[in-house]
């Protein structure tokens, strides 16, 4: 018997207060007892649990299979290529450097201007070189009188010693040793003239090739030294270098695929690269290899490799590449060909093997190991091996199938970033479209209200 009931031995003694609603005095006391509550109530829920255990458990339903977006692989006309990164390097670089040394009185460019070849860019002062170039001349100028004068004497007395014993051999010898010490000062002159003449020009400082120019490093008024003092520099600007590194297996993979016969070089010998910068997408400029280290760095394991890209400059803007600037390449390796395309998300890894969902004719996933090629521009990754035409591939929540496991498939064409750009800019043209007309039809029917 729980707690709380009441005994046979109490007898009702008293029905004053007898009602529908009638609790024995007895009992008012034993629950008025501040022990005998918690016990009542464990009593109570002990019986609610043997009622509910009496009956019988609920029937769960069986989970309902996924729905699964499964896509076929797309065919496509592909070439292998490999990517890289670099730097741009102009193909001519200057050091503006003086040949003479003097003052800095002109420096008639604009700084980070593009300079053309023979621009005057600085003037060093040329009055010291022009004296000396003065004196050179007037000394040229005494000893061609100085040669005329021993032209003329040996000439005399080789007339007066037609006479016997007029002139004596010996005076004969030295007319003619004068005539040549003459002449050999006259030539020395005139050469030293010629050395004064370039210090002369060497006093205009001009540029040897086209291209950009820095800013001058020395104002007018400073000392500059004969082959010391930088004045700037200058670098061409079209054709523009880029430089990258080669990884040594990728090295050996286009070697041996040269060797197989799989790539074959173009008879011109000239192979083609691609480029692209970090605002641009894709790789939109062409150019060529033009050279290739002869050997492997081995602190690296990489060989250094060089393209040659055109860079003109627009009409009325200015050159998009500089020297220096960060590239991105692409490297196309054979001939293409046909090969089999999945969106790059569909491809797992496993341990650094690469696998991909496919779904059987019983609607089961299955598990199927491949081997990947490039990714292509528009997010689809080659196949090279592992996948049929007509495979369907698990495209979509990937997360939530295993192998074996049986799913709703939802047959779609095979997603691509070229599509989901094309469907965006469909559903605005669209949504655009649709306010139009709404809001046209809408002022139509407004008009037509406000008509009595």
């Amino acid at each position: 018997m729980c707690p709380g009931s009441w005994s046979r031995k109490n007898p009702v003694s008293s029905r004053e207060n007898a009602g529908p609603f009638h609790v024995p005095s007895t009992m008012r006391a034993t629950l008025a007892h501040p022990r005998t509550l918690p016990s009542l109530i464990f009593c109570l829920l002990l019986l609610g649990v043997a009622i509910g255990c009496q009956q019988g458990q609920p029937q769960i339903a069986p989970a309902e299979a996924p729905a699964v977006p499964i896509s076929k692989p797309e065919p496509r006309q592909v070439t292998d290529f490999v990517d890289f990164t670099g730097r741009t390097e102009a193909v001519e670089a200057v050091n503006i450097v003086p040949r003479v040394t003097g003052y800095l009185v002109k420096i008639p460019f604009k700084e980070g201007s593009e300079v053309k070849t023979d621009q005057l860019l600085f003037e060093i002062d040329d009055r010291p070189y022009k004296a000396q170039l003065d004196q050179a001349e007037g000394q040229v100028t005494l000893y061609q009188a100085q040669l005329q004068l021993a032209k003329t004497t040996l000439a005399r007395d080789r007339e007066i010693a037609k006479t016997p014993g007029a002139v004596t051999l010996q005076q004969l010898d030295q007319d003619k040793a004068a005539v040549d010490e003459a002449e050999a000062r006259v030539k020395a002159y005139q050469a030293s003239t010629e050395v004064y003449k370039l210090n002369l020009g060497f006093t205009k400082v001009k540029s040897p090739i086209s291209g950009q120019i820095s800013r001058y490093y020395l104002t007018v008024g400073n000392l500059v030294n004969q082959d010391q003092t930088l004045l700037t520099t200058v670098v061409s600007l079209d054709p523009i270098y880029a430089y990258f590194d080669m990884d040594e297996p990728t090295l050996q993979r286009v070697r041996q695929a040269i060797n197989s016969g799989k790539i074959k070089l173009p008879q011109d010998g000239v192979v083609p690269v691609l480029m692209g910068l970090q605002s641009e997408e894709g790789y939109p400029r062409k150019g060529v290899i033009n050279f290739v280290n002869n050997q492997v760095n081995s602190t690296t394991g990489s060989i250094s490799v060089r393209g040659l890209f055109p860079n003109p400059k627009p009409e009325g803007g200015i050159r998009l590449v500089s020297p220096g600037m960060f590239v991105r390449i692409r490297l196309p390796i054979g001939q293409p060909h046909s090969a089999l395309l999945v969106i790059d998300r569909a491809v797992a890894s496993d341990q650094g093997l690469k696998y991909v969902y496919v779904v059987d004719a019983e609607k089961r996933v299955q598990y199927r190991r491949v081997t990947t090629g490039p990714l292509q521009e528009d997010g689809l990754r080659v196949i090279s091996e592992g996948l049929k035409p007509d495979d369907w591939v698990v495209v979509g929540g990937l997360q939530q199938v295993r192998p074996h496991m049986e799913i709703r498939p939802e047959q779609t064409s095979m997603p691509s970033l070229a599509r989901q750009s094309g469907d965006k800019e469909t559903g605005r043209q669209g949504d655009k479209e649709t306010g139009r007309q709404g809001d046209k039809e809408t002022g139509r029917q407004g008009d037509e209200e406000k008509k009595p």
